[in-house]
């Protein structure tokens, strides 16, 4: 058996260097609490730059400028370590962190962010790195594209672990991609909540036969420190809750666990059993003895997409 938590816990907003101070106490406190794995929500380093559900596209794009170019500069650059800290956490603790964050390619223009979701080993490896492949509407005025390099189930201290983020959760190729690669724990990482969200994660943990985890972010407007730019306009209800949380864990073939955990902050704790996943596809087996390969096929293309090659 397998002790998770789930962080519902806001960040220090926009301030990576906080934020990751932050990361680092609450992998210390689940791992006192006998957790093996710890799992953080969507863009959760340095905050999800939920500005792009609030300004209009035309008349706050110079607002847009500036929020983005803060965002940037505390977006994480693994090729200079930025990692680090909750590596080193994750090896000192023994635990397994899964983590969405914001991240910038250095190597390439450095001015393009990910929304990525890193895996991290017990041992303080990154297991995995996956950038979300399509940030949703108006996402899109932040984040880049990802690829298929990272669309991988990964072997760690606590089974083999694979992660979508938010609407990726809605492709069914992107599912299926997870689904064929023997799969324990499912991970969603969101910024979404509500019954709608939750039915998807039951929905999930039936389809693929594996632990889902759903994770977003519980943040109120007091929780938006008053440096942020155009906060009074963005956050003017002093009392709203941005978004609930409503962490949540399914176990295979579906049933809730734990959670869902609404309008609340702290850590939600489940005890899972990873061998349930794959004793629990003997009913169904999506991509085993019920996916018909002589009617259906899925080709995935995992090579890195740059732009530039030098020879």
């Amino acid at each position: 058996m397998t002790k998770v938590a789930i962080i519902q816990e806001p960040p220090v907003y926009l301030d990576l260097k906080k934020t990751m101070e932050r990361a680092v106490e609450l992998v210390a406190d689940s791992a006192a609490s006998g957790c093996g794995m710890v799992v953080f929500p969507e863009a959760w380093l340095p905050g999800y730059p939920t500005f792009v559900w609030r300004l209009c596209p035309g008349s706050g794009m110079g607002k847009t400028d500036e929020l983005y170019a803060q965002f940037l500069a505390n977006s994480i650059d693994l090729s200079r370590d930025g990692m680090a800290p909750l590596q080193e956490a994750a090896r000192e603790h023994g635990v397994v962190v899964v983590v969405g964050y914001q991240e910038v390619d250095g190597s390439l223009s450095g001015s393009t962010i990910f929304n990525s979701c890193a895996i991290i080993d017990a041992d303080g490896s990154l297991a995995n790195n996956h950038r979300k492949l399509m940030p949703t509407n108006p996402e899109r005025m932040v984040w880049g594209f990802g690829d298929a390099s990272g669309l991988n189930v990964v072997e760690t201290a606590v089974g083999r672990v694979g992660a979508l983020i938010c609407w990726e959760n809605y492709m069914p190729l992107a599912r299926f991609a997870l689904y064929a690669q023997n799969i324990d724990i499912y991970v969603a990482p969101t910024w979404d909540s509500g019954e709608t969200w939750l039915a998807t994660m039951q929905h999930i943990a039936r389809e693929g036969g594996c632990w889902v985890i759903g994770c977003a972010t519980a943040l109120e407007s007091g929780d938006i420190p008053d440096d942020v730019p155009y906060r009074d306009e963005l956050f003017p209800n002093a009392d709203e809750w941005i978004n609930p949380g409503d962490a949540v864990v399914y176990k295979p073939f579906g049933g809730i666990v734990a959670g869902p955990m609404h309008q609340e902050k702290g850590l939600l704790v489940a005890e899972i059993d990873v061998a349930a996943a794959q004793a629990s596809r003997r009913k169904f087996d999506a991509s085993g003895h019920y996916a018909r390969p002589d009617i259906f096929s899925l080709s995935i293309n995992r090579a890195k997409q740059t732009p530039v090659t030098f020879t």
